[in-house]
């Protein structure tokens, strides 16, 4: 790192420390990041790592703290980190996409400045440039409740975070020419586990360590490239209470999918005999099933963990009714306190009248003999222009068009590749269909928001099916499933100006174009719905040299 960043953001930093004396507290971290040696599945690749590590360093925050994270990008391509699930109300500036950004330069850096706000609970951030995710560059982001909000549950003993997920033996470098060559990745070669696969018998390092009749709070991310996974750990049940920064209504299971980009917090007490036990992961909905275990052990145990892993739940033709059924136990605790004092079910989104409703049908083609995903027959490419700078200074109609992406799925299957934008009415408030004619899992994720994910079933959608939506306590999050040949429904207000990511979370299919910008625009174009273009951001495309315009007052 040069003396001269250094200084800047020494600078930057006091400043901010100056302004802070009448705001929320801030939290400052400085990342490198760089290429590494890593080997998830024992076989040694290249990696991402973030000061050295991977996963990358955890951000522990409060509701409310103030984020600036510089980051010196020492690899040899354009980076870019998002935060997923974190709301960054009024600053899709911050939101780390090629949508919203422009790349961190090789051998430069970027301070990002955010606010957690109102959120607690479990996220994650990743890359978003290239298919630097399946090199790593990821970690977990946990924002606690504030001493005055009481949480429903004990303070655990120990906050553990576990990200895991679907690997690849190849870096990132080379699943990218092979999907630019107009091929599929193809199946994962295994599973990890904070950086590891362990094998029975050999699962190495102890994932935790747990005190006799203590409580731990695992905080589980699917991190992965593609696959849903199930995790159990052996011996134990699990007590679910949290879900994508929502507190849930307290139930406890024997084993729990986890779809790709979801996180969700459970309570495990160890009261069992002292000895080592496995925690498990392995894959869902796929035809090979791929297994890593970790080690769980007590501190004052003897013996080995045994070789019977807890089984997985049903696969075939039982596997997408089970999942279902699990999905509808999740519920909101409406009696636990949201951010602010008042209880999370104080929001009462089932009253609420729909004014628009978005079906989205997801769809795989070959064209040009290259493969391509998209959305409602558009395949979503980036151009030079972030979109939302083209937006802000008035060159939208130079770099894309609005409204491609229809309302309804086309009875055409042909699809267009082009830069996707849609627009949104501001607060209004939408229904979204996700329908999947395909047979593998969707998960899907907006930026910007969280919303109500009030039902999933197999089969077609139509209006008469809202009559089996939950509208009482559906948990507010940021993804949502979709097994294959079902759908899903979600419910929001579009009360966050700006423009937001929806992506398929499986990352090849992102980037070869099932996404989509939705652009929230304030018609008061005012401060206190929007922020400006910060100073120091970096501008590209047909915007590089501009002038930095404060369009909003």
């Amino acid at each position: 790192m040069g003396s001269c960043s250094r200084l800047i953001f020494a600078a930057f930093s006091l400043w901010l420390a100056v302004v802070a004396t009448a705001e929320d507290p801030y939290l400052f971290f400085e990342w490198n990041v760089t290429y590494g040696t890593i080997s998830p599945l024992g076989t040694p690749q290249q990696g991402i790592l973030i000061n050295g590590d991977f996963p990358g360093p955890e951000i522990n925050c409060t509701s409310n703290n103030n984020i600036v994270v510089n980051i010196f990008n020492n690899l040899d391509e354009p980076f870019l980190l998002t935060w997923a699930g974190i709301q960054n109300r009024k600053n899709s500036w911050q939101d780390g996409t090629p949508g919203t950004m422009c790349p961190i330069p090789p051998g430069q850096n970027y301070t990002y400045k955010f606010q957690v706000k109102d959120q607690i609970g479990s996220y994650i951030y990743f890359p978003t440039t290239s298919l630097h995710r399946a090199s790593g560059g990821m970690g977990m982001l946990k924002v606690h409740s504030r001493e005055l909000i009481p949480v429903p549950f004990d303070k655990p003993t120990a906050d553990v975070a576990i990200l895991l997920g679907d690997w690849y033996n190849k870096d990132h470098k080379t699943l990218k020419r092979i999907l630019d060559s107009g091929r599929s990745i193809g199946k994962p070669d295994g599973i990890q586990i904070n950086g590891n696969s362990g094998r029975i018998g050999d699962p190495g390092e102890p994932l935790i360590s747990m005190v006799p009749n203590k409580t731990y709070r695992l905080r589980v991310c699917n991190v992965g490239m593609r696959l849903s996974v199930n995790f159990r750990v052996q011996g134990h049940t699990m007590k679910l209470v949290e879900m994508e920064g929502s507190h849930t209504v307290q139930n406890t299971y024997d084993s729990m999918d986890i779809h790709v980009g979801q996180c969700m917090s459970v309570l495990v007490t160890a009261n069992r005999e002292p000895k080592d036990y496995y925690f498990v992961a392995s894959t869902r909905f796929f035809k090979q099933t791929l297994t890593s275990v970790a080690a769980i052990r007590y501190s004052t145990g003897k013996g080995f963990a045994s070789p019977d892993l807890p089984p997985p739940p049903p696969e075939n033709n039982n596997a997408v009714p089970w999942s279902i059924s699990q999905f509808r136990s999740f519920r909101w605790n409406l009696t636990a306190s949201a951010a602010r004092p008042n209880p999370q079910g104080s929001y009462h989104y089932g009253k609420i009248n729909i004014t628009r409703t978005i079906k989205l049908a997801n769809s795989r083609q070959v064209i040009d003999r290259k493969l391509r995903y998209a959305i409602n027959g558009v395949s979503h490419m980036d151009p030079e222009t972030p979109l939302k700078l083209a937006e802000y200074y008035g060159m939208a109609d130079r770099v894309f068009q609005y409204d491609l992406v229809k309302d309804e799925p086309p009875q055409d299957v042909k699809v267009v590749v082009a830069p996707s934008v849609k627009n949104g009415t501001f607060r209004n408030f939408v229904e979204i269909i996700f329908e999947n004619q395909e047979n593998t899992v969707q998960t899907w994720h907006l930026d910007g928001y969280s919303f109500f994910a009030v039902a999933i079933e197999e089969g077609k959608w139509g209006p008469e099916k809202r009559s089996n939506y939950n509208l009482e306590d559906a948990v507010s999050r940021h993804t949502v499933q979709v097994y294959p040949n079902s759908w899903a429904a979600v419910m929001l207000t579009l009360d966050n100006a700006g423009m937001w990511n929806l992506r398929s979370d499986m990352r090849e299919r992102a980037y070869l174009g099932q996404q989509l910008y939705l652009s929230i625009v304030s018609p008061e174009h005012s401060l206190r719905d929007e922020y400006n273009l910060p100073p120091t951001q970096v501008l590209c495309g047909i915007v590089k040299g501009k002038p930095n315009l404060a369009l909003y007052t």
